[in-house]
């Protein structure tokens, strides 16, 4: 079957101003996109609303994260029950930043994936291994071990509302990238996973994008590859070649 492609843009704790905000939006409001690619950005939380706004509507918007309850005396966090109120469509979940910095475990991540999905949100959900990982040998292991809590939670039905990135720690804001080949040996062992830990048609339906200095210079050879169904870019999401990145399966 065919996969859309899906590009996100994660803009992590940026951008710093009103005015640089302003000028992201210009740039992706007047480019040429390609119609057929789902593009959704994931700004700070302070940014949700106001991006919404003022964005062209075919470009979806993410919360970079959530909590796993829907209301409560929880200083800080950001409910999924008030991102569905507000029409935001999608939640970043598991991201290395939040596995590392903030110290979420994979159950956790499961846990949000979970309440996330009840709630009726749709769900990036990202995986990846760290350099000393790679280097041991152990990405499948490692990632497959990210999406088991998370496997036990869903039902099948559920992977519809998921979309998993592959992200490799050592490639995250690095400048290093994983080559084509890497990249599509890691989405073909995930897709292999899903079609054994869950079933044949959830691991041909499930998008996997891939996360890790994406640019515009790299991004069309990565396309290329038959399980990468797109990408979460970083850096890259805040400049003007974004728009290359969104287009990167164009002729």
């Amino acid at each position: 079957m065919s996969r859309q492609f899906f590009v996100g843009g994660n803009f992590k704790m940026n951008p710093a101003t009103q005015e640089q905000k302003r000028s992201l939006v210009k740039v992706l409001n007047e480019a040429t996109i390609d119609p057929s690619v789902e593009v959704v950005l994931a700004p700070p939380a302070i940014y949700l609303l106001t991006l919404k706004e003022i964005l062209r509507k075919e470009i979806k918007i993410a919360a970079q994260n959530c909590y796993v309850k829907a209301s409560g005396a929880f200083t800080g966090e950001i409910s999924p029950a008030q991102l569905v109120d507000a029409d935001i469509p999608y939640v970043v979940l598991g991201h290395s930043e939040r596995r590392t910095l903030f110290h979420e475990t994979s159950a956790l991540v499961a846990q949000k994936t979970r309440v996330a999905i009840d709630t009726g949100l749709s769900v990036i959900l990202c995986v990846g291994e760290t350099l000393e990982e790679r280097e041991a040998g152990r990405t499948a292991q490692v990632v497959e071990e990210q999406l088991k809590p998370v496997i036990e939670l869903l039902t099948p039905k559920d992977w519809s509302k998921v979309v998993i990135a592959y992200e490799p720690v050592w490639a995250i804001g690095t400048g290093k990238v994983a080559t084509s080949a890497q990249a599509q040996e890691a989405h073909a062992n995930i897709r292999s996973f899903l079609g054994k830990a869950v079933s044949a048609a959830v691991a041909e339906s499930t998008r996997i994008i891939y996360g890790g200095s994406v640019t515009a210079s790299n991004c069309k050879e990565l396309a290329t590859q038959p399980d990468v169904d797109g990408f979460l870019v970083g850096g890259a999401s805040l400049k003007p070649e974004f728009v290359d990145i969104i287009n990167a399966k164009k002729a």
